[in-house]
């Protein structure tokens, strides 16, 4: 059982594919910490990893594969306990980009914070911590 959660935002799930630093995070604390993931933002980090091989002009496969390991070891946090939070997720999140709300939705219900590298978040009432800084969360367990 682990003692603390922190739900995670496209862009780190995209970095735990494509990155060194996200998965030696989650490597390192997962035994310690949930990392919890919104499903919307597994369909967003797949589509978005497509894009990314197909600018490189490379299979997208080895991506979506990293991709399935890495929901693996993930919590996944479904729309029944996103979705009765949606308007005080958009509500908090505002214009800024109204999609993200179930990343903040998440985090309501579960009481976490969020793990971004979107500036979106900040200013959201919920903390919001980024690659440079998230191990001093993660260590504190």
């Amino acid at each position: 059982m682990t003692a603390r959660r922190i739900v995670l935002d496209a862009n780190i799930v995209i970095r735990a594919v494509l990155g060194t630093r996200v998965p030696a995070l989650i490597a390192e604390y997962g035994e310690r910490v949930s990392f919890c993931v919104p499903t919307h933002v597994v369909t967003e980090a797949a589509r978005n990893l497509s894009v990314i091989a197909q600018k490189r002009g490379t299979d997208p496969e080895p991506f979506l594969a990293a991709l399935d390991a890495f929901c693996e070891v993930a919590e996944f946090v479904p729309p029944e306990v996103t979705g009765p939070l949606e308007q005080t997720a958009k509500a908090r999140i505002g214009s800024r980009d109204a999609s993200d709300w179930p990343v903040v939705a998440a985090a309501l219900a579960l009481d976490c914070p969020i793990w971004t590298e979107d500036q979106d978040f900040f200013g959201v009432g919920i903390p919001a911590w980024t690659s440079a800084t998230v191990e001093l969360y993660l260590r504190s367990t």
